[in-house]
């Protein structure tokens, strides 16, 4: 069962809206929806926000030093409450994951991904489960880190909302345990091309 979920991004209002905070949205979005406060605790320089499910408690979590440092309060919380890193949820940004798109998996690599990089450093092990949001690619590989720390255009902004709220309907999914349902609900094909249009009938 999923303990703790972790929302990653960068702190401060220059950062609230550029891509590289998706992970940020989403945890607010199931904040909101889990009528859950956050709370800044100093001891993992994190807001954190605790609610329940059943009679099993659940953590939600923001980091708050840098996106490359994000590991340190992810650790230090889990160690704390003995959560499993299996147990554990990272909601990030994904460059390799068109807007819109969102896929949930578990472990393998940290993909070059600065706090998924710490994560595993911090808790030895990148045996955790991921929901990866779709941020698209800038097309050129320098232009990566401008180009996660920069707002989305608006149908992008859009694209990745619509994404975020089809990942909240996975949450019960996942409060039961059935990552395989919750894959199902998490995961989204490309839209089907549009058919060519009927040619008009000429007139005789």
């Amino acid at each position: 069962m999923i303990r703790l979920i972790v929302g990653l991004g960068n702190p401060g209002p220059e950062y609230e809206q550029t891509r590289h905070n998706a992970g940020f949205w989403f945890v607010d979005a199931l904040a909101l929806q889990l009528k859950a406060v956050w709370a800044y605790d100093k001891n993992y320089q994190a807001l954190v926000a605790r609610t329940a499910v059943g009679d099993q408690p659940l953590w939600l979590l923001k980091p708050q030093a840098f996106m490359n440092l994000s590991g340190r309060a992810v650790a230090a919380l889990a160690r704390f409450y003995k959560i499993a890193p299996a147990d554990i949820l990272v909601a990030h940004d994904e460059l390799d994951v068109a807007p819109g798109e969102a896929n949930l998996k578990f472990g393998g690599s940290h993909a070059g991904h600065n706090g998924l990089r710490d994560i595993h450093a911090q808790l030895g092990t990148g045996d955790y489960w991921r929901l990866r949001l779709g941020v698209g690619h800038p097309g050129d590989r320098a232009e990566v880190v401008n180009w996660v720390l920069k707002k989305p255009s608006l149908d992008h902004r859009i694209a990745i909302d619509q994404a975020i709220t089809r990942a909240l309907t996975a949450w019960p999914a996942l409060c039961a345990a059935d990552m395989a349902r919750a894959m199902l609900l998490v995961h989204t094909s490309k839209p089907p091309r549009p058919k060519p249009a009927r040619p008009e009938p000429s007139e005789p």
